[in-house]
């Protein structure tokens, strides 16, 4: 009877392996004790603003803004959302439009300019990406009379117009970037062989794989329009305008509730905080997805 012996090297590949352990020495420590100072000093606005929010008018004051509320209450939020509440639904009006838009438009300037190649290519790309840099004060002006010009209804149209406008130079370079690292050239050029125009190539092909950009873009457009203020207070007002507009009148009153105010601010940031909470690991893999050649 022969006894087979596997050789050394076979038995330590088919053991267990060990997982290192973990050494915590001063610069772990350091490390550590740095990330949760650094918390807590992000976490320490936060808690004033929900601590407020709950506190009765004689609770409030500079020196008791660390402490508990003696009595909680949410009449400072049910005030705060009865002077939101228009404006809340306005602003997704105004948001969901300028997200989507935005990004078919990007999305589809991006594919011309990265796989659909035209003489001029890399000037109209150039000047597209010229208005990233326009600062906004210095069109104020001009813009409100362009728009009255054109005759856009006041209020949220002009505002998704504007927002629309202002969102095609980003949308267009995260699209062309991914486009141009991620969709392989071989995939454009089997829908031309097969008789696929641009359009039906775009639409039938190129759209169905675009999701982790339209993520990014969707996300990014949709947070630009909804803490907009700059473009509402010049091109709407308190009756017709977005949450930033209402928000700031409810906190500038002469007698301001300081306690209505954090609750309104607390309120207007919830969407985009479920936003980025819900969408956020795709976000980042969105904004991955464009930055490496495969």
């Amino acid at each position: 009877m022969t006894t087979v012996t596997a050789p050394p090297a076979a038995v330590e590949s088919l053991a267990p392996r060990r997982k290192p352990k973990r050494s915590f020495g001063p610069g772990s420590i350091v490390k550590y004790a740095l990330a949760i100072f650094f918390l807590i000093v992000v976490l320490m606005p936060l808690y004033v603003l929900i601590v407020t929010s709950f506190k009765a008018g004689s609770d409030i004051g500079v020196t008791s803004q660390w402490n508990l509320p003696t009595h909680w209450t949410t009449a400072s939020w049910g005030k705060a959302w009865t002077a939101l509440r228009p404006s809340f639904i306005r602003t997704f009006e105004l948001a969901i439009p300028v997200a989507v838009i935005s990004s078919v438009i990007g999305a589809a300037n991006g594919f011309v300019l990265s796989r659909w190649r035209f003489p001029g290519a890399d000037v109209v790309f150039t000047l597209i990406l010229f208005g990233m840099f326009i600062p906004y004060q210095a069109v104020m002006i001009p813009l409100r009379d362009i728009v009255t010009t054109i005759g856009i209804a006041p209020g949220i149209p002009t505002l998704i117009f504007v927002h629309c406008v202002y969102g095609i130079p980003i949308c267009t370079l995260i699209f062309r970037n991914y486009y141009a690292t991620t969709v392989p050239e071989e995939l454009v050029e089997a829908a031309r062989v097969d008789g696929a125009g641009l359009l039906r190539t775009f639409t039938r092909i190129i759209l169905p794989i675009s999701i982790p950009g339209f993520v990014v873009t969707v996300i990014w457009q949709f947070t630009s329009a909804w803490n907009d203020y700059l473009f509402a207070i010049f091109l709407a007002n308190t009756r017709n305008g977005p949450i930033t507009i209402a928000l700031n009148a409810l906190a500038g009153a002469q007698s301001p509730d300081y306690a209505a105010s954090m609750a309104g601010a607390l309120i207007t940031s919830l969407p985009t905080l479920l936003v980025y909470v819900l969408l956020g690991r795709w976000f980042i893999g969105g904004l991955m997805a464009g930055s490496v050649k495969s």
